[in-house]
């Protein structure tokens, strides 16, 4: 790469300012009576229908580092690390279906923000909401981070990232973090709701343009595949074995199965997934986009084909740095086989993707952090104005800490540290859960079981080394123990959490131990929009806002 394109960074640019002002312009959408509560800042005052929850869901999950990974390591390693994101995305929704409506109505009957709220309620123990908060937290926090990866990866292929000064390289990097951090902190959670319309029109234009027209350049599918068959079968010289798996071999179906359970238990209990999920307006909107989300996952599976469309193509994705780097496999693509203007559009598409994500995710950890840190251990007392205060100022932090992230240490780091956010978060799933169902499990042995699975976890991702790099945390697969497979450490530190907590159940029960108050009733987790209670307590936990 050589030279700036000037006609896709027009174009770019000229997209970016758009969701920009319409960000700002956020604020005034659905303008409540007060944007000082947590309630209406950070949830949109639960106030969202099918049709928003759908694309703020889609803009929330499909991430732009997901537009970027995905065809990444089709075009590295073939399908056991890449294609497994597809059939993972479509087993997600009938589980999302199954539990997520009874957590909106629990939440929405006591105004929880947070599943450690829930948890809190639900089990009386501070200590297991504490464990739950702190490890959406830092699971969430370089998940932030490598949207800002995706962002850069465009800025690179279009020219923009080089010269010897932090100016040449760094600015337009800084330019979409300001931008990104003013407008969440004036419209809250709004403002990815809105943007992400024009993010998912330019997704869903993008992907389907590249499906038609792009096979075409390169001689139609069958040579796509001919070509990814080839190279997957290619011996790599620093590992000695294949470069990767065109088809997952029966070694291999361990991995892919675990890989795809796993990521699927784990997607929804992250922060931001729940944010998004409780800004409903009902439970059934809920269900309704459990059932329309697939989509996405159609448009994820072309998406990740394009990773082979690269290889017939011999896309060569070079930083300008000089070094291959496989995150900018689909950016040159388009960069190579679309005329400049349109991959502007795709640029657009990719970085605009990386702001609706983002922003959620600095909501969502701001709003934990506040609710389950600040409130319950700093100031009890804190008013809901207080609350929207320090969450608004949390978000800004946790935006800096990603861009410091991504400008000072290596990228490779931030992924290592997104793996372990997916091991971590895993191990929250029977507390949430679970206790969506039963309180049948005590308190101090689910926080045992979390305590296992997350030492366990960190461990063993630790432990498995890159061959080609000699770095630890590289990859997510290690050997099971007694089945002796490799399959997913996020999924193994996950059975192992669930026997120590149903064993410590068992002997804590025979010892009589307490156990915490439980705040809900049965009724509570079919609540709805418009019951009386819910009217009751959310007046009484947020004056300051209209009754809706």
């Amino acid at each position: 790469m050589s030279g700036i394109d000037v006609p896709a960074l027009v174009v770019l640019v000229l997209l970016f300012l758009l969701v920009t002002v319409m960000g700002f312009l956020a604020t005034r959408w659905r303008r409540p009576s007060s944007m000082e509560s947590l309630d209406e800042w950070g949830l949109g005052g639960r106030s969202f229908g099918t049709w928003v929850t759908w694309f703020l869901l889609g803009g929330d999950l499909y991430t732009a580092y997901t537009f970027v990974a995905v065809p990444a390591a089709m075009f590295a390693l073939g399908s056991v690390s890449g294609f497994f994101a597809v059939p993972y995305t479509i087993v997600l929704y009938p589980i999302i279906f199954v539990f997520m409506a009874r957590l909106w109505s629990v939440s929405h009957r006591h105004g929880y923000v947070t599943t450690a709220d829930f948890v809190r309620g639900r089990f009386g123990s501070r200590g297991l909401s504490l464990a739950v908060a702190v490890t959406g937290f830092l699971a969430t926090m370089p998940y932030i981070a490598l949207q800002l990866v995706g962002i850069q990866a465009v800025l690179e292929v279009v020219g923009l990232g080089g010269g010897g000064n932090i100016i040449a390289k760094d600015a337009p990097l800084f330019i979409a973090f300001a931008l990104l951090a003013a407008y969440t902190y004036s419209s809250g959670l709004r403002a990815p709701a809105v943007i992400a319309f024009v993010k998912d029109f330019l997704i869903y234009l993008v992907i389907i343009v590249a499906i038609v027209y792009l096979p075409t350049k390169v001689g139609g599918w069958g040579e796509v595949f001919s070509a990814a068959e080839q190279k997957m079968g290619t011996v790599n010289e620093a590992t000695g074995k294949p470069t990767g798996a065109f088809i997952p071999g029966a070694a291999q179906h361990w991995a892919y199965a675990t890989l795809g359970l796993g990521s699927a238990l784990a997607l929804f209990m992250y922060p931001h997934s729940v944010t998004a999920s409780l800004s409903a307006k009902d439970r059934n909107t809920i269900r309704r986009n459990a059932s329309i989300l697939p989509a996405y996952s159609f448009v994820l599976g072309l998406l990740a084909l394009l990773g082979w469309v690269a290889i017939a193509a011999g896309t060569k994705p070079i930083g300008l740095d000089g070094k291959p780097n496989a995150q900018l496999v689909i950016p040159q693509l388009f960069e190579d086989m679309f005329p400049s203007w349109f991959a502007g559009v795709a640029f657009a598409a990719i970085a605009i993707g990386a702001l609706v994500p983002a922003a959620i995710m600095s909501i969502a950890a701001a709003n934990t952090f506040t609710r389950n840190i600040y409130k319950e251990w700093l100031k009890p007392d804190a008013s809901p104005a207080q609350e929207a205060k320090v969450s608004k100022v949390v978000s800004l932090v946790v935006k800096a800490f990603a861009l410091v992230f991504v400008l000072l240490l290596d990228k490779q780091n931030a992924i290592n540290f997104q793996l372990l956010g997916g091991i971590w978060i895993l191990q929250t799933f029977p507390a949430v859960v679970l206790g969506l169902y039963t309180r049948w499990l005590h308190r101090w042995a689910l926080l045992a079981g979390w305590a296992v699975g997350m030492v366990y976890g960190t461990l063993a991702a630790y432990n498995v080394v890159n061959p080609a790099t000699g770095k630890h945390f590289g990859g997510s697969l290690a050997n099971i123990p007694v089945i002796g497979e490799l399959g997913y450490i996020a999924m193994t530190a996950f059975v192992l959490n669930l026997l120590v907590a149903v064993v410590g159940t068992l002997v804590l029960r025979a010892t009589k131990s307490p156990e915490g108050r439980d705040e809900t009733v049965a009724a509570d987790y079919f609540a709805d929009a418009g019951d009386p209670r819910v009217t009751k307590d959310l007046d009484t936990l947020n004056p300051s806002v209209e009754t809706r």
